[in-house]
């Protein structure tokens, strides 16, 4: 397939990367310059049939309209509101993602925010590494999770995954959406204001977008209550970040663990000094065995269509 343009927008694993090159003529448009990102395009524009790219790095409707010849999108990542798809929807070119094979260490990355906020692990860290243990004596008590109420906002396949795992450690689950799931025993709310009102954490697993911006208000955050945390491993845009930061600063939320930010990869300062807030950098997928999955998946997905195969993760 060494007659097959492929423009790389964002860098996928080094392994899977090589074997794109391999396989495929790879034209590294994310490590041009501006100057020479817009030459590559004029001479080069035409000839790209595939693009591959992550929810980091995107792919803007400016891009896909120097594109006359494009046939598929692959990108890496579950997410895909970084990605013009409803253009390329428009022009029937199959943009392509990489649920599931992220869902375990996505789960297990709440559940590490969910257990350091509510047990203070890294206030307990600094209280042997400042002396106040052979100081002060033992640390104050923090929260346990046994009995607990976990409301998460989508109940998906990552919602599910963090679900069975806090249910493993004695919480209760409770779960907002806009139509109840066959299947599941969890408490259904469709009403996200009286979930927040009744659970002792809120977890949002839902995906970026116009549609989901801001559904974490500032009323639902407040509905939350002084004795309650907030996890976010989804995306910064769900949340008020704002609302979030004042409610903390006040003492009005108990605490927060997050892995993702309005704005990455700045992080609001007042986060910074917070110790009832547990931060991480947008990382939750981000294992080695992951990863590679994922880009495997985006080589697969590509091998797939130039092939005349049915897609094996196509944006619906």
């Amino acid at each position: 397939m060494k007659d097959i343009d492929v423009l790389v927008v964002w860098p996928i694993r080094p392994d899977q990367m090589a074997v794109l090159e391999q396989t495929y003529r790879v034209h590294r448009y994310d490590l041009a310059s501006d100057t020479e990102k817009a030459h590559m395009i004029d001479t080069i524009g035409e000839q790209i049939r595939a693009v591959v790219t992550t929810h980091g790095g995107g792919f803007e409707k400016s891009l896909l309209d120097c594109l006359p010849n494009l046939e598929i999108v692959g990108c890496a990542s579950v997410g895909f509101d970084t990605l013009c798809v409803s253009d390329c929807q428009a022009r029937g070119i199959p943009v392509t993602h990489t649920p599931d094979v992220l869902t375990d260490d996505v789960a297990d990355m709440a559940m590490m925010l969910l257990l350091a906020t509510l047990r203070r692990m890294l206030p307990a860290v600094d209280w042997i590494k400042q002396g106040h243990w052979v100081a002060q004596g033992m640390m104050p008590l923090n929260t346990s999770l046994k009995g607990k109420t976990l409301g998460i906002v989508g109940l998906g396949r990552i919602g599910q995954a963090i679900a069975s795992r806090a249910e493993a450690f004695g919480m209760n689950i409770s779960y907002y959406s806009r139509a109840k799931k066959s299947g599941v025993s969890y408490k259904h709310y469709d009403d996200l204001m009286t979930l927040a009102k009744g659970v002792d954490v809120l977890a949002p697993v839902i995906p970026g977008g116009s549609a989901t911006q801001g559904l974490i208000s500032r009323e639902v955050l407040t509905a939350l209550g002084p004795d309650s945390y907030f996890i976010n491993v989804s995306r910064g845009s769900v949340v008020d970040e704002t609302a979030l930061v004042e409610l903390l600063a006040q003492g009005a939320i108990k605490g927060a663990g997050l892995d993702v930010f309005v704005d990455e990869p700045n992080v609001p300062d007042a986060l910074l000094s917070m110790d009832n807030v547990v931060l991480q950098p947008h990382c939750a997928s981000g294992t080695f065995e992951t990863r590679a999955a994922m880009a495997q998946l985006v080589l697969d997905n590509l091998a797939a269509h130039f092939d005349n195969k049915p897609l094996l993760t196509p944006i619906q």
